[in-house]
């Protein structure tokens, strides 16, 4: 079975629980993921994307990045602490979590704001709970182990479309809308004071 159709075909897909049970079923290697939803965000196109059971699939990772050109010391992050990580980290931490938030801002009432020292932007705890929770109800992963992710990630974008990607991904339709509502966010969120977590 080739990588793609590990992806766009998988054996199956895990839910948000599943992920965080102990023990987790994600394994703690590097690797490839991939997130199909159930919900759509606003305004996201769906027309060339993945279909699987009643899911789209709509963005894909890796983890870990490509190690420092500079030679800094590689990340020893896994797909156990990256796929955790978007399922209940919070917007500073996870792309995918600020995408998904700027995108449901308004259906769920959050707001990216500036948190802590004022350099972390987030939506706030009740806020990044409330998109834990749509992601409970809405996002499911899975993911493919391979040592050196990144050799693959940019085939992978290259050949699926996957609207919520944004590095890698600038040819897609989506990619300036999405980059524009992300800015919006940021932007925002600069203009208004600290907040508490």
């Amino acid at each position: 079975m080739s990588l793609l159709d590990e992806i766009t075909k998988p054996v199956r897909v895990w839910s948000r629980s599943e992920v965080l049970a102990k023990p987790s079923p994600v394994p703690r290697s590097p690797g490839l993921y991939a997130w199909y939803f159930k919900s759509i965000p606003p305004d996201v196109p769906t027309d060339d994307c993945v279909a699987l059971d009643g899911l789209t699939l709509l963005y894909s990772g890796i983890s870990p990045k490509p190690p420092p050109k500079n030679g800094k010391k590689p990340s020893s992050q896994t797909l156990w602490n990256r796929v955790r990580y978007h399922y209940r980290g919070n917007a500073e931490g996870s792309t995918l979590r600020l995408t998904i938030g700027t995108l449901l801002a308004k259906p769920l009432g959050i707001e990216l704001r500036r948190v802590g020292s004022g350099k972390r932007m987030t939506f706030r705890k009740k806020g990044e709970d409330l998109l834990s929770e749509w992601m409970a109800e809405n996002a499911f992963v899975t993911w493919v182990v391979h040592q050196q992710p990144w050799e693959l990630e940019a085939e992978v974008i290259r050949s699926l479309s996957l609207p919520l990607n944004l590095d890698q991904n600038q040819l897609h339709a989506f990619h300036s809308v999405l980059s524009d509502v992300r800015r919006q966010a940021k932007e925002n969120a600069r203009d208004k004071p600290v907040v508490d977590e």
